[in-house]
């Protein structure tokens, strides 16, 4: 790690706004198909490793992500998972900047803070008029409830997570009352 560089992980509590740049800044992800395999290289990587992710966007030449950290590797691995994911699937190369810039989100006005930020970088660059117009985000989960490539943890999925739960004990309960056939 470069001198002076001092990152803060396996903290098991904070969430990290974290930036990756395409190699010397170039539009590698400026279009829709090259932002929808991050997408989803993000979400093969996210459910490879287990953690959560409150927010994200995709820009033609950076990402931001707002994650925890993964419970069994440290959160540099994972992050090498999702380039390297990219990289191999792009003819560019190299694709990526070889770091990565990390801010440790220690309370809850922060995290308000980087999600409004995430949100809103699509509008502030001229991409798009609202922050809903950009689809390669977590706006519209936020907005909507819907579900989209990148599971987004909120109070969204929370619910969804809580309802399935009750549908599979009632299931089984019934499954398993007398009178009825298993």
């Amino acid at each position: 790690m470069p001198w002076g560089l001092n990152r803060f992980q396996e903290t098991k509590t904070d969430l990290h706004f974290i930036t990756f740049s395409c190699y010397q800044r170039k539009p590698y992800l400026n279009t829709p198909q090259a932002r929808s395999l991050c997408e989803e290289s993000i979400e093969k990587t996210r459910q490879k490793y287990g953690f959560v992710i409150p927010g994200y966007v995709i820009m033609p030449e950076h990402v931001h992500l707002l994650v925890s950290e993964p419970p069994a590797n440290p959160l540099a691995t994972a992050i090498k998972a999702i380039k390297v994911s990219i990289s191999k699937q792009s003819t560019q190369n190299p694709f990526w900047t070889p770091r990565y810039y990390d801010f440790n989100v220690y309370s809850e006005r922060k995290r308000i803070e980087k999600l409004r930020y995430i949100h809103r970088n699509p509008v502030k660059r001229g991409l798009a008029a609202k922050p809903e117009d950009w689809p390669w985000s977590s706006f519209i989960h936020y907005a909507t409830g819907e579900a989209g490539t990148v599971e987004i943890e909120s109070h969204w999925t929370a619910r969804r997570r809580e309802r399935t739960t009750a549908q599979l004990l009632l299931a089984n309960e019934t499954a398993g009352a007398p009178g009825s056939r298993s």
